[in-house]
């Protein structure tokens, strides 16, 4: 499978990504290894996950997603196969993450807290690519409108970018992680990171995780050009658009086991607009003889500033489908017809 360099350090990972997040709540461990096995033999050697994980992150089951890879690393000995990213939770109401009931602002202190945990959790001495999973700022995200000014006053006691970063300096200095990298950050932040970077004695980012799919083009707005300018890849969630792109759901259709079905938390999908546009373009994927999550993950894969695109599956045949999106190379005319759709519909699900 094709390599790509994650933003300027010596690591390459594949042009796909396995995506972790079902793994202890809709796939069980012998699943989650099985799903690992499969992506291994295939070429991926990025796995993706989060202290949050799995979804949909309650007290429970906090963890286990890591605990899971964990176990796949000491049975298989792949660790020093495997560009393991994973994120701290930014600013959250949730209470569970820190023994104390903090809520995990970007302190010392729970930072420090969250990446020894995970190195427990995850059987390893050392994280490849720590990504804060969300800022410790408002900001828009998971859902809303990104170019909407929401909420944007400073919180009490926020923590800024470079002080964030200097505890990322320390982690790296104590060899614990290897790179830093963002995640639903906004071009503000994104800049300010890479600021910092050159201001001060800080790690520069490596990447940055935000949604991107046929639906969501947002990222193109700013951050495309700072994501190739500055070296910041993106590691693309959600280019699925979470299964509608693949038209399981089309017609109000509920599969047996499916995350709508199981959890009903898919409204940012859920517009008029948004499943006119997902019609337009399973009609496009059946004129071109395609399958139609390939199309759609073969499009995120041939951006110019993409480094790496995470797929998730609950069942082994989607990851075959999906995985399989890795040598698929869309014309011209298919790409140009995805931009007259998306010309027509726009952002429908940002």
């Amino acid at each position: 499978m094709e390599k790509r360099r994650l933003g300027r350090t010596d690591m390459h990972v594949s042009a796909l990504c396995l995506g972790t997040m079902t793994f202890g709540e809709q796939n069980t461990e012998a699943e989650g290894h099985a799903q690992m096995d499969y992506a291994f033999d295939r070429g991926i050697n990025i796995f993706d996950a989060a202290e949050l994980y799995p979804i949909p992150s309650n007290r429970e089951t906090q963890g286990r997603t890591e605990r899971i890879i964990g176990t796949w690393f000491k049975k298989t000995g792949h660790r020093d196969k495997i560009v393991m990213a994973t994120k701290v939770v930014g600013r959250t109401v949730m209470d569970w993450f820190r023994e104390n009931g903090q809520t995990g602002e970007l302190t010392r202190g729970q930072i420090e807290f969250a990446v020894d945990r995970s190195l427990r959790n995850l059987k390893t001495d050392y994280i490849d690519l720590y990504q804060i999973h969300w800022p410790d700022r408002n900001v828009s995200g998971f859902g809303s409108n990104p170019t909407r000014w929401k909420d944007a006053e400073p919180v009490e006691n926020e923590n800024s970018i470079q002080s964030t970063l200097e505890i990322m300096s320390d982690l790296v200095k104590a060899g614990k992680i290897r790179a830093v990298g963002v995640s639903n950050e906004s071009s503000w932040g994104t800049m300010r990171y890479v600021t910092a970077s050159e201001l001060y004695d800080v790690p520069r980012i490596a990447s940055i995780q935000n949604a991107y799919s046929m639906v969501n083009r947002t990222f193109e707005t700013g951050l495309a050009e700072i994501a190739r300018r500055e070296d910041v890849g993106l590691l693309a969630y959600s280019s699925l658009a979470q299964g509608y792109l693949t038209g399981k759901y089309r017609n109000g259709a509920l599969p047996e086991g499916a995350r709508k079905t199981l959890f009903n938390k898919m409204q940012r999908y859920e517009h008029p607009r948004t499943f006119e546009a997902v019609d337009a373009y399973f009609d496009l994927a059946q004129e071109a003889g395609l399958d139609p999550a390939q199309m759609a993950l073969a499009f995120a894969k041939s951006r110019s500033f993409m480094t790496s695109v995470i797929i998730g599956a609950t069942r082994m045949d989607q990851l075959e489908t999906d995985i399989a999106a890795a040598d698929i190379v869309l014309s011209d005319d298919v790409l140009a017809r995805i931009d007259a759709i998306h010309q027509e519909f726009g952002n429908t699900a940002p």
